[in-house]
């Protein structure tokens, strides 16, 4: 008897070269999403994240406060009851785009986790995988 896994593979993306990695950190938000908004942390504070393999800072982004985290709670509260009154199949159709749109960027995903965590590519990949079938499951469920 042969077991064959359900996830999807996603498959290797052109070489990891200097530039590839910088465009990509380049084009990482570092602000705050709150209320469908990138904004900067309420009193400005930031913080780095650092590559654990050479202590480089790979990016700066906004260091979120309470007062920003009340924001983002009542941003989320005001869109609560249209979003209950959203047709399930709406909702089953916005996960499963958002499912897509993971499973497009994995190889983004996973090189910004290898290169924020250390973590090996190959386990990056599998974690991004693993977490896009959720949203895939949650679409199907709804």
């Amino acid at each position: 008897m042969t077991v064959t896994s359900v996830l999807p593979t996603v498959p290797a993306a052109e070489p990891i070269s200097p530039e590839r990695e910088a465009a990509l950190l380049a084009s990482v938000p570092t602000g705050l999403l709150i209320g469908g908004k990138w904004v900067d942390a309420s009193d400005g504070g930031t913080f780095d994240v650092h590559d654990p393999a050479t202590g480089k800072v790979l990016a700066t982004l906004a260091s979120a406060t309470s007062d920003d985290a009340i924001k983002a709670l009542d941003a989320a509260d005001a869109v609560q009851a249209s979003w209950a009154r959203t047709a399930p199949r709406v909702r089953a159709e916005i996960l499963r785009r958002a499912f897509d749109l993971v499973t497009e960027r994995a190889e983004d995903f996973a090189l910004l986790m290898t290169l924020e965590m250390g973590k090996p590519l190959a386990e990056a990949r599998g974690e991004v995988t693993y977490g896009a079938e959720f949203l895939r499951w949650f679409s199907e469920e709804t």
